[in-house]
């Protein structure tokens, strides 16, 4: 495989994976919640997925609120968009007004510091 084909395949890699129940019940993530008709949720949904093409990993999960009514009475989620923060088995935020990509990162820097230590 040659590198253009290499490159070609990086950029077709679809963002933001799918939480599943199983994931759900982690200690620690970071969890966007949207709608699909949300026009905001896809702006939020964009500024999160360039946050994961420039560290080309997978950073966040995403849920669509409309199947897990259940989960969102319980997690006490008032709309969306909503990035719910988990870490140590604990809710630490639910972030619902996104403002930009440098925003975003202040709670990466916070709850994933990890990603900015050289690895």
């Amino acid at each position: 495989m040659t590198e253009n084909e290499r490159n070609l395949l990086k950029a077709k890699v679809i963002f933001l994976k799918q939480a599943t129940l199983e994931q759900l019940e982690q200690n620690d993530y970071l969890l966007y919640i949207y709608t699909p008709f949300c026009g905001t949720c896809n702006l939020a949904r964009t500024m999160l997925e360039k946050i994961e093409s420039v560290h080309q990993e997978d950073i966040f999960y995403e849920m669509n609120a409309s199947f897990y009514p259940e989960f969102m009475q319980e997690k006490k989620i008032e709309s969306v968009p909503c990035l719910l923060i988990k870490r140590d088995g604990r809710i630490q935020e639910k972030i619902y007004t996104f403002y930009s990509i440098p925003n975003i990162y202040t709670y990466l820097y916070e709850y994933r510091p990890e990603m900015f230590t050289g690895k």
